[in-house]
């Protein structure tokens, strides 16, 4: 029942469930986001390792109860590593609103220096004058503005939603050159 071939199709089965529900996690985020292109060829690619994985399984499931195991266990790990990459990967615009007491021109320039585009409100909240930073960022760019955020006003209040459609393309946030590209730049 444990032989060296049963342990290594164990985890071929194993490593193979992994790759492809985690490759049907960021498809179905995909599809979510309307990228019909990427979520077609990631969903080929994923039935494709799909059905390789179930037909070893099924053939071997009498003699071989034990990949029962690891095809559960490769689905499991393959959703937490799919949620991580899609996070890594951080596709998709962010409707980033901010909600602030104070009226920070600070915070705005600092954003608006990055390249950001901010449009401020003025409104009323239960305790008095607030003040809604409107900002349209990629989801990328937010580990960016949330540092700038707590450190001009760290009781700011904050929420994302997610951006389906916009009417014109964001630039991207302005990145400092590093690494060789900055070596390049210098010559």
């Amino acid at each position: 029942m444990f032989d060296t071939q049963t342990i290594v199709t164990g985890f071929i089965v194993f490593f193979a469930r992994i790759c492809d529900v985690s490759i049907g996690t960021v498809r179905t985020i995909t599809t979510v986001q309307g990228r019909t292109g990427i979520a077609f060829i990631l969903a080929v690619l994923e039935i494709t390792i799909w059905i390789s994985v179930a037909g070893v399984v099924i053939n071997q499931i009498m003699e071989k109860p034990i990949l029962i195991f690891f095809y559960a266990l490769g689905y499991a790990t393959g959703n937490v590593v799919g949620i991580i990459t899609e996070k890594k990967l951080a596709f998709g615009l962010l409707n980033f609103r901010v909600i602030t007491k104070t009226r920070s021109k600070t915070m705005t320039e600092r954003i608006r220096k990055m390249g950001q585009p901010v449009t401020i409100f003025q409104g009323e909240g239960m305790t008095g004058p607030v003040y809604e930073l409107y900002i349209v960022c990629r989801r990328r760019d937010l580990k960016k503005l949330i540092p700038i955020i707590k450190e001009e006003d760290p009781d700011a209040f904050y929420i994302t939603e997610h951006a389906m459609d916009i009417s014109k393309a964001l630039p991207p946030i302005y990145q400092p050159v590093t690494g060789w590209r900055a070596v390049m730049k210098r010559k």
